[in-house]
């Protein structure tokens, strides 16, 4: 049951203050809850802050706003601002106690601030806003819960299960109209097939499924945005792929709408992200295509390229070199020698970077150009092969390329 309220009376000199420091109240309230509570406070810095702040502010702003014309703030209000981030919390299985938790530490938080700005006149004051604090507190806590329970009941729902289903067959090669009809999804003869590989994580197993969840939720949330809600997708957070049906065989307009999604993606995700995409393949041609596909993200990931879209055409000559053969098995033994000296297989790649500006390359490994060129007669001496000389420049680039994809086979 809410307190009751006592009357409010006249303008309220505590509630003008408390607006007018509200933007900073507001981060420390965010700091002080789901800043502070693990394993949110495990998070990347700054996890929360998008999704989370601007509804701290505008919310806990209503309510004084509301305080200040003596009315009552109802839940369907507080529903309003809080519904849609419970929604985000609950579909990333975010734990409910720890976001009860959160709540309640950013309500503290709030209290502290109005009873730290109080004067010794305004007692009464003090009491209104502690009064509405607890209605606010409570009106939230219901609307959580709520809200976690229909996101259970419905976002692991059949529908959502069988649509990964279909996707799942489609790059199988299986039969799929069965799936089609119970995901209501039609099939279409092409699709663009699109690969989606991040960097991994350093983080806590814990902190790393919440991360993997919310990126799920987003890249679900984004590409059905893109898709109108056709995408098919399989995803687990770092690695998968998602067909986007195409209902005409011009593929131009894909190329348009897609350009900026790892953009898009990396600055939501907080890590690089790598696209390959292959436009208009036929069904019966999936399971290919997203083999290729997924070796052409691996490949833009591993040699370290900048978030983006690629295609084949991109990294064709990597591709090649890494297809097995002895050729390449041959070629990754011609750095062998180097990889007991991490410092020279850091030289010759700084040497492949910047070619013939040995200040340039010194300066990003700090250390003086002389020392540089001495590392590079080192690598000469190890290998027989001199990385001055452009040809032999080129061996060794192709090399190291391969060392990058696979070192387990360097020493085989």
């Amino acid at each position: 049951m809410a307190v009751a309220s006592p009357p409010v009376t006249g303008d309220l000199p505590l509630v003008a203050r408390l607006l007018t420091r509200w933007p900073q109240i507001a981060e420390r309230m965010l700091a002080a809850g789901l800043g502070a509570t693990p394993p949110a406070a495990e998070l990347p810095a700054g996890h929360f802050t998008a999704e989370v702040l601007p509804t701290i502010y505008a919310c806990g702003r209503a309510v004084l706003q509301a305080i200040g014309e003596e009315r009552v703030f109802s839940r369907a209000e507080v529903a309003a601002f809080v519904v849609p981030v419970a929604e985000r919390h609950a579909e990333d299985r975010f734990p409910l106690a720890i976001l009860i938790e959160a709540i309640h530490g950013s309500a503290q938080s709030v209290l502290a601030e109005a009873a730290a700005l109080a004067r010794a006149d305004e007692k009464d004051d003090l009491v209104v806003v502690g009064s509405r604090l607890l209605d606010l507190l409570m009106h939230i806590n219901i609307t959580v819960v709520e809200t976690y329970t229909e996101v259970e009941q419905s976002i692991y729902n059949a529908e959502r299960e069988a649509r990964r289903e279909l996707c799942a067959a489609l790059l199988r090669g299986q039969p799929a109209d069965e799936l089609a009809a119970r995901a209501d999804t039609p099939l279409t003869d092409r699709y663009t097939v699109l690969a989606i590989h991040l960097r991994p994580d350093d983080q806590h197993n814990s902190v790393a499924d919440l991360l993997a969840r919310r990126r799920i939720r987003i890249l679900h949330r984004t590409l059905d945005a893109l898709s109108n809600g056709t995408a098919l997708v399989t995803f687990d957070g770092g690695t998968g792929i998602a067909l986007l049906p195409n209902h005409s065989e011009s593929a131009a307009p894909d190329a348009a709408r897609h350009r900026g999604l790892a953009t898009e993606l990396a600055e939501q995700f907080g890590t690089p992200v790598y696209l390959a995409e292959s436009r208009g393949v036929l069904r019966a041609d999936l399971p290919g295509s997203a083999e290729q596909s997924a070796e052409v993200a691996t490949l833009a990931r591993l040699l370290n390229r900048p978030t983006g879209r690629y295609q084949l055409d991109d990294l064709l000559l990597e591709y090649q070199l890494t297809r097995p053969g002895p050729a390449r098995d041959r070629l990754a033994q011609r750095i062998a020698p180097l990889l007991s000296n991490p410092h020279l297989l850091e030289a010759l790649e700084a040497h492949l970077e910047y070619g013939s500006d040995r200040k340039a390359a010194a300066a990003r490994l700090h250390v003086h150009p002389n020392t540089f060129s001495y590392r590079l007669r080192r690598i000469a001496e190890l290998t027989g092969i001199d990385p001055a000389d452009p040809t032999n420049s080129r061996m060794l680039a192709a090399a190291l390329t391969i060392h990058r994809l696979y070192p387990a086979n360097d020493t085989a």
